[in-house]
């Protein structure tokens, strides 16, 4: 089951970085990078990385809004286009690994 959880993540980001060259796809491929980013949230992240893992995901929304955009040569287009894909897909990962964090702190 882990290796569900393994390749799920490995498709998720390379499909985030693919994705992010091609903007006009954002909307076709973000259903995909969501769900895959639930299979991570249900299945990958045990409760040790949980900590770690939210930290990331925190990192990586915060930086989404970095304004990589001036960057020239469409290279800051592209990163922007990119890190909003892989923001889709980590997103949903984060919050099912906080609901989880949640209701494991309320049992205790």
């Amino acid at each position: 089951m882990t290796k569900i959880g393994h390749y799920a993540f490995l498709i998720g980001v390379i499909l985030a970085i693919i994705t992010g060259f091609f903007p006009d796809t954002v909307m076709y491929s973000a259903l995909v990078l969501v769900i895959l980013g639930l299979v991570v949230g249900f299945i990958n992240i045990t409760a040790k990385e949980t900590h770690g893992f939210l930290v990331a995901s925190i990192a990586l929304m915060v930086a989404g809004g970095a304004g990589l955009g001036v960057i020239p040569w469409n290279v800051g287009g592209y990163l922007v286009s990119i890190l909003t894909n892989i923001v889709i897909f980590v997103a949903p990962a984060a919050i099912v690994v906080a609901l989880k964090t949640v209701v494991a702190l309320a049992t205790e």
